[in-house]
């Protein structure tokens, strides 16, 4: 497995990184059925060199998977790098406690990488910098000779990525960035001028559920498999460090592995594919929308830029299910009620394209001109039906 050097922390990462947050137990799972499964998953991860492993106290029983694991002997502490991520306390002896729980859950006394768990608004971030914050307890633990180094992980809109990384206070960050969803560029490149490290969040799902891909994508994409395509368009770019693989089971490793074994720059073949990915998406004309965000904000909180961006991967790449399974993770209409319901928080946030009430405020701000109202109930219609939620929520 290639490895790179994952910015100032000076750790020496895969280009791979098993995220463990789908090994605890499945719907009617035996509790020693699912060890077995998380620790055969976790032991293939580091046989294939994905020795690099990140989970978090959200992640339910995770930690206290990988800790019986490490407790069986089915792996060792000396066999890989571990990130986990714990969200901000409301002062420093509490996220301290939680440091030293979720490190007694797992049965290690050393935490290579730690990030401070979704840094996804302004305010997070504020709690997070603040006297007796999080910040200040995790360079306390630093100090102590707990922790190698300190990250962030967000959700966050651009702008409070920015801000983040300018704070000066992480040595790492952990977020969105595909080839389906390129918005987050300008963060990618700030952290590698500033030599921090960089962890794409879950390429293959929250990049598009390139692991059932739609016939058109496949077709756009070949010779290569989407997830191949995404991967060596992401290691391709030498500010990207490593990618989240969060495998179940031990086979699901095999789909991710050959875009994982080139280094370098695009090859011709592959710069092809992702020019015919790049034209399928000019094929929608003077209704593509370009998610620059100059719509927001919307008095209804409608996330118009995501919704138009689904409307994108749908109408072009036929990435209908993708399309779904995002859009019902905004706030959406009661069936009974009508009133507001469901979401994703500050994790997904703002609401479907029906709440809409055509006022007319993001019309002028929109640089392309699109009839905003009308795409968004478009796209309603496309992909409204089905409710969903966050793995973890």
């Amino acid at each position: 497995m290639l490895h790179r050097r994952f910015g100032r922390t000076g750790l020496d990462v895969p280009v791979l990184t098993f995220g463990a947050m789908r090994i605890p137990p499945e719907p009617g799972e035996d509790p020693d059925a699912n060890a077995a499964r998380a620790a055969a998953t976790l032991r293939r991860a580091l046989d294939l060199g994905i020795d690099h492993v990140e989970t978090a106290r959200g992640y339910g029983l995770s930690e206290e998977l990988i800790g019986r694991a490490l407790r069986e002997g089915a792996v060792r502490r000396d066999e890989f790098l571990l990130t986990t991520k714990i969200p901000p306390m409301e002062t420093a002896a509490a996220f301290r406690e939680a440091l030293e729980d979720s490190m007694r859950r797992m049965g290690v006394d050393f935490i290579d990488n730690l990030d401070i768990h979704g840094i996804n608004t302004r305010e997070i971030l504020e709690e997070s910098l603040r006297p007796d914050g999080a910040v200040e307890s995790a360079r306390r633990a630093m100090d102590d000779g707990l922790i190698g180094s300190l990250g962030f992980s967000t959700h966050a809109p651009l702008d409070v990525i920015l801000e983040t990384i300018e704070t000066g206070a992480f040595d790492s960050v952990n977020l969105h960035y595909y080839l389906f969803n390129r918005r987050n560029l300008p963060a990618v490149q700030r952290a590698a001028e500033l030599d921090m490290g960089v962890f794409i969040i879950s390429p293959t799902d929250k990049g598009g559920l390139l692991h059932r891909p739609s016939a058109r994508l496949a077709e756009l994409c070949a010779p290569f498999t989407p997830i191949e395509l995404n991967q060596r368009w992401l290691l391709s770019q030498p500010a990207v460090h490593t990618l989240s693989l969060g495998a179940a089971r031990p086979e699901e490793f095999d789909a991710h592995l050959a875009g994982a074994l080139r280094d370098g720059p695009l090859t011709p073949e592959e710069e092809a594919a992702v020019e015919r990915v790049d034209g399928a998406m000019a094929s929608l004309g003077d209704t593509y929308c370009s998610f620059c965000h100059a719509c927001l904000p919307c008095p209804e909180d409608v996330h118009i830029p995501e919704i138009l961006r689904l409307r994108n991967l749908v109408l072009a790449l036929g990435m209908e299910e993708f399309g779904r399974y995002r859009y019902g993770m905004l706030a959406h209409h009661d069936e009974k009620t009508g009133e507001r319901t469901g979401g994703g928080g500050h994790w997904f946030p703002g609401t479907q394209g029906d709440f809409c009430t055509r006022c007319g405020d993001c019309l002028p701000r929109c640089p392309l001109h699109l009839a905003i109202p009308d795409l968004l109930m478009e796209t309603h219609g496309l992909l409204s039906g089905q409710a969903g939620k966050r793995l973890w929520e």
